[in-house]
């Protein structure tokens, strides 16, 4: 049984509130689960609508200069630390740890309620709406979450008004040989007998290298919830990844206005280095640019040069370019375009009829 708490101080964040959701016993036979929601302090003046942020594997959220922007353009802004993740990781659990991505709609369902009734969300055209931000691992699970709300809870569905992805998980990084049928079979299979077997492949802690205050970067947060090397990888988690970009490449149909942020470029290391600040060190930008079309809706892909795997965590030049790319699309990206704009939009990409000379 599902119990809410009351707003209570955050633990991470000074002036920020967090909301627990007690989700009960773990359907992957851990201790039972929970969710933390949190909220900004912060509130715009007038407001158009909110955000939920939904983190990446090895992550939580910590991020306050993001959370200001969307205050900065109108929004409340909330994020959610997923179960065994962050704020809501507990004893005797995994960190990261779901068989299922679909678990995680649990969570997110309860998130949309509650931001719906503080901010005034409705289901009207007109109505201020949820804008629905996702970095890496939570750019995967977003897009499929939404896509099940559309067929499976279209009251929800009514309340998002749009998809930010920062540097979405599409398909699996590495060799070719990694994305084959064969591994694919490999992990699916010893992702339901053995879930908990750790896969013998660590991390590069080039990325966390990069970012934290105590090596390269410039960003604190809690090495507890995002240790540098990451979180060990288990084959039931990975199946659960597997399972989604599946799902994903087959094709959804979000049904809202989608914008895609990443870098322009990947570069992998066991060691940081210049260029680690520079690309991305986690994930392929290619796989994002192949498989982005697949959300559905309308979609705005952006490659960011010299963005870092989290676009809004880039040296501060590239951050900048990331965050002006995002205030373009909420002012102009939200909104179907007129039927002007879509007749001259529809004449610009019809080529001209060509001209036969009488002979």
């Amino acid at each position: 049984m599902t119990e809410t708490t009351e707003w209570q101080p955050d633990t991470e964040l000074a002036g920020y509130s967090q909301r627990v959701f007690e989700l009960g016993a773990d359907p992957d036979g851990e201790a039972p689960v929970s969710a933390t929601l949190i909220r900004a302090p912060k509130s715009p003046r007038t407001t158009k609508g909110a955000v939920l942020y939904i983190h990446g594997f090895t992550d939580y959220f910590f991020h306050e200069p993001l959370a200001d922007f969307f205050v900065s353009q109108g929004y409340r802004f909330y994020a959610i630390d997923l179960r065994k993740c962050g704020r809501s990781r507990r004893d005797g659990q995994t960190a990261h740890y779901v068989t299922d991505l679909s678990l995680y709609d649990v969570e997110l369902g309860l998130a949309v309620d509650v931001i719906a009734e503080e901010v005034g969300i409705g289901a009207g055209a007109d109505d201020p709406k949820i804008i629905v931000g996702a970095h890496s691992t939570g750019g995967l699970i977003a897009p499929l979450w939404i896509d099940r709300l559309r067929r499976l809870d279209p009251t929800r569905h009514s309340l998002i008004g749009g998809l930010v992805l920062n540097s979405p998980w599409l398909d699996l990084q590495g060799r070719a040989a990694m994305r084959s049928p064969a591994v694919t079979a490999v992990i699916r299979s010893v992702g339901i007998t053995r879930g908990l077997t750790v896969l013998p492949q660590d991390l590069s802690p080039a990325y966390g290298d990069s970012i934290h205050e105590s090596r390269h970067g410039e960003w604190k947060y809690n090495l507890d919830f995002k240790p540098l090397g990451g979180f060990p990888v288990t084959f039931g988690w990975i199946r659960a990844i597997r399972n989604g970009h599946a799902l994903l490449q087959a094709g959804l149909d979000i049904a809202v206005p989608a914008l895609v942020l990443r870098s322009d470029k990947s570069y992998f290391a066991k060691q940081y280095s210049s260029r680690t600040d520079r690309a991305d060190a986690v994930l392929d930008v290619s796989h994002m640019a192949r498989w982005a079309g697949c959300l559905g809706g309308r979609l705005t892909s952006v490659p960011i040069p010299d963005a870092r795997h989290d676009v809004f965590l880039s040296l501060p030049s590239v951050r900048e370019q990331a965050y002006a790319e995002v205030e373009a699309w909420l002012a102009t990206g939200l909104r179907p375009p007129t039927a002007k704009a879509a007749a001259k939009k529809a004449a610009a990409a019809t080529p001209p009829k060509k001209t036969v000379a009488p002979t």
